[in-house]
């Protein structure tokens, strides 16, 4: 695991609370303007920021990412243009919060994996997260990573098998992102019920913290998974708000999620 995501986690557990993974689209609405919703996430309390890379066909993410990867695109938010212009301002505002990408494999296969990999560490990015990317073809772009000490995160989601499951969080980098519902990304009123049992295998097995993703997007969502997991993401709550109320909307929601992962 990197040393910044390892840090940002060992932080929030000292703090007697669960981490804060806060996702936003680079390049929404523009790539300037979403550099300042990135910092307000920050000020609101995230831990670790996720840092969205707009792809065409962005199957595992719901309506409201969906529509801010085609706002970003139509800004020109490239992948090489967010390592370039939005990662580096990013860095300077936000220099102790670990940055991880979010993409698909077909963005990072355009660009190389080795030459991504490397402007990844030299852009200071601690992770990559690429949810349509199964680990039985992970090997070459993870050997890539691992050279450059970028980690690969995994996923686990609601169908992976028990066995499955344990494996890939004894083999995991950076963090586990569990995935709390099938389905895409998106706002839910509830979580399945057999979330923190789901939780609690994954974290048994892991060397490596382990979050919840999907569906979470308020104190009230967050609260529960504090017991059964390290931290929790929320991307399509802060998108929204933020495309409807700009940067300090971002930051009080994170705020208000951060009060509900106190222990």
């Amino acid at each position: 695991m990197s040393t910044e995501l390892g840090k940002a986690f060992a932080k929030a557990k000292a703090r007697g609370e669960g981490a804060l993974v806060a996702y936003a689209m680079a390049g929404d609405p523009d790539l300037p303007k979403s550099v300042d919703v990135f910092a307000a996430m920050v000020e609101g309390g995230a831990d670790v920021l996720e840092i969205g890379v707009a792809f065409s066909d962005p199957i595992a993410d719901g309506p409201v990412i969906q529509a801010a990867s085609e706002r970003a695109l139509k800004a020109g938010a490239t992948l090489r243009r967010v390592l370039d212009e939005v990662v580096p301002e990013v860095r300077r505002r936000c220099p102790e919060t670990p940055l991880v990408i979010m993409t698909y494999v077909n963005v990072i296969m355009a660009m190389g994996e080795e030459r991504y990999a490397k402007l990844a560490r030299e852009r200071g990015i601690s992770g990559t997260i690429l949810p349509d990317l199964p680990p039985e073809e992970s090997a070459g772009i993870r050997a890539a990573f691992d050279k450059e000490g970028v980690d690969l995160v995994p996923l686990c989601a609601p169908t992976t098998p028990p066995a499955r499951a344990e494996a890939i969080a004894k083999d995991a980098r950076g963090f586990v992102y569990c995935v709390s519902v099938a389905g895409v990304t998106g706002m839910r009123a509830e979580l399945p019920p057999d979330l923190s049992q789901r939780l609690d295998l994954v974290k048994r097995a892991a060397s490596v913290p382990v979050v919840a993703g999907f569906g979470i997007s308020n104190a009230d969502t967050a609260r529960p998974l504090v017991a059964h997991a390290d931290g929790v993401v929320v991307g399509s709550a802060i998108v929204k708000a933020a495309h409807s109320d700009g940067p300090a909307a971002a930051k009080q929601l994170c705020a208000d999620i951060k009060r509900g992962l106190k222990r």
